[in-house]
């Protein structure tokens, strides 16, 4: 506490210090005089009288040991020679006080204080802003920020922040194009050493990348990371249970760690790296001129290890790379030995011809799938499709434009035709008979022999259609003749002794049962008869039948 010093009205006000005035009571209890007392401390004879009348009301006199003067006593003294510096509360704000129900309401909705005075104007109520705004800050904490508590650091090697933030930019390529890079940050909580992992995009793949490079750097794997709402790590946010990216989970479960997001727009659930970012672009990346991702990524590793490592942290007052090494190290779970094979999960339809698209690539389904959207997961060596929970099938990883296809996904009557399978055409028509099959044989003798299964295929439906017992003669005659066309092969049973005979012989009617004599027309045909004279008279030339219709 201070109290003032009135050195006259032409002198400055000066405030005097608790041990100022302590020093003038011990004095005064020592039985030295005022005004030596005054002019030993610097303080005006007319304020040592003050402090000393007010001591004396609280039953201190000279020669009073100095033992008696304790704290308590002290804080008394303070309180009696402190001034009364409460302001005098005018009209204005009696008329506020007025309407503190009206204030209070707009306030807790959001609505501006200058708005509020606005409408206080339009009831009537015309006070100056600035008693508005001194009487909502004091009596209704207007503008105040809620108060903080510090939370504590937690375990060594239990908790690490991370964030992520735009760096700087690369030094133009031979193009003149300047690339910007961002980086992973990451801080533990108790020693603070940081680890800084720059990148070009915020994706799944950096985030385990820059993962696997600070469980490198750091000799071990943190049991918690505790990052912000991205979306490559959190499909949908939630206080309590937010939906984790399903690939960055699995990758959590193989590390061994826990993912803890933060909430939204809550940055102070991860204070120990929020308020780095800046200081790691302006420290670590500013006026460096960097080439390369590479180039940008050696540059942070060395300033996180032995540039930030090195500098004394001043919440906890050590080095930070001495306090991990001392502190935090010996908790971490073990580093992972191998590189982790970043899986992909997406979700494709089977098509109508039983396949699935996953990468660029296709993958045969069974029939039963066709039109059902499947979940996949496709890492380096193996293509996984699950129905729900069930996994269905299991092909081996193709490159993009490349195709696993599984007979047996196809239904039993078109996979043959569809693998180009032409020994098990050779095989059903041997069923068909000995001959059938050579003839079939003969049809699949070429160079291209899937191009002729559909001469095949004809060949058995001749056996359907007709029975082997008309096939078998009509191939062999056909093999004889050395006829190798299954057109020629129909017409050959068509036209074989094989047919059945037939139910008999068509009735032919007389064509002159149909005819009418000339006599029943009324003109004459043909003009005037001609006698043959190797006839005998009175017989008529047959030569009229041409004229009958």
């Amino acid at each position: 506490m201070v109290a003032p010093d009135l050195e006259g009205a032409t002198m400055a006000f000066r405030e005097v210090t608790m041990l100022e005035i302590k020093e003038v009571v011990l004095l005064w209890l020592d039985r030295v005089p005022k005004k030596r007392i005054a002019k030993q401390l610097g303080v005006d004879v007319k304020s040592v009288r003050r402090y000393l009348a007010a001591a004396a009301e609280l039953g201190l006199a000279p020669g009073t040991p100095a033992a008696a003067l304790t704290d308590e006593l002290c804080y008394q003294l303070a309180l009696a020679l402190e001034p009364n510096r409460e302001r005098v509360k005018g009209e204005a704000w009696l008329q506020c006080e007025g309407q503190r129900a009206f204030i209070a309401g707009h306030l807790s909705r959001r609505v501006r204080l200058t708005k509020v005075h606005r409408l206080l104007q339009r009831q009537g109520t015309d006070v100056p802003y600035a008693t508005l705004y001194r009487f909502s800050v004091s009596e209704l904490d207007f503008g105040r920020r809620a108060a903080t508590v510090p939370v504590i650091d937690g375990e060594p090697g239990c908790e690490l922040q991370v964030d992520t933030g735009w760096m700087t930019y690369l030094e133009p390529d031979a193009t003149g194009r300047r690339r910007r890079i961002r980086a992973w940050i990451f801080t533990p909580n108790v020693s603070r050493y940081r680890f800084v992992w720059p990148c070009f995009q915020e994706t799944i793949e950096s985030a385990i990348e820059a993962c696997e490079a600070a469980w490198e750097f750091y000799g071990g794997v943190f049991r918690v990371l505790v990052p912000d709402n991205t979306k490559v790590i959190v499909d949908q946010s939630d206080p309590t249970g937010p939906r984790l990216n399903r690939t960055f989970l699995e990758y959590a479960q193989a590390r061994g760690f826990h993912i803890d997001p933060t909430r939204v727009r809550s940055p102070q659930d991860k204070g120990r790296v929020e308020r780095t970012v800046s200081y790691v672009r302006d420290d670590c990346f500013t006026a460096e001129h960097l080439t390369s991702l590479a180039e940008a990524r050696q540059r942070a590793r060395f300033w996180s290890g032995e540039e930030a490592g090195l500098r004394r942290c001043r919440s906890t007052g050590r080095l930070p790379r001495e306090h991990f090494q001392a502190v935090e190290q010996a908790h971490l779970l073990p580093a992972p030995i191998a590189a982790y094979d970043i899986p992909l999960w997406c979700e494709p339809k089977v098509a109508r011809d039983h396949l699935a698209q996953v990468a660029r690539a296709v993958y045969s389904l069974p029939t039963a799938l066709i039109g059902r959207r499947l979940t996949a997961r496709a890492d380096s060596s193996l293509v996984r499709f699950y129905d729900g929970q069930k996994l269905v099938k299991t092909h081996p990883r193709q490159p993009p434009g490349g195709r696993s296809i599984d007979p047996h996904d196809f239904p039993a009557h078109k996979t043959a035709y569809a693998m180009r399978d032409v020994a098990f055409l050779q095989r059903k028509a041997d069923r068909d008979g000995p001959v059938i099959g050579r003839y079939a044989a003969a049809l699949l003798d070429g160079p291209l022999p899937w191009a002729s299964m559909r001469s095949v295929y004809a060949l058995l439906a001749l056996v359907r259609r007709y029975g082997a017992h008309r096939v078998e003669p009509a191939c062999e005659r056909a093999l004889a003749a050395e006829i190798v066309n299954v057109n020629r092969l129909e017409r050959i049973i068509n036209t074989d002794g094989t047919r059945p005979p037939a139910a008999g012989p068509a009735r032919v009617v007389p064509i002159s049962r149909y005819l009418r004599p000339a006599s029943q027309y009324a003109l004459a045909f043909g003009g005037t008869t001609h006698k043959n004279p190797n006839q005998e008279d009175g017989h008529d030339n047959d030569d009229s039948a041409d004229h009958l219709t």
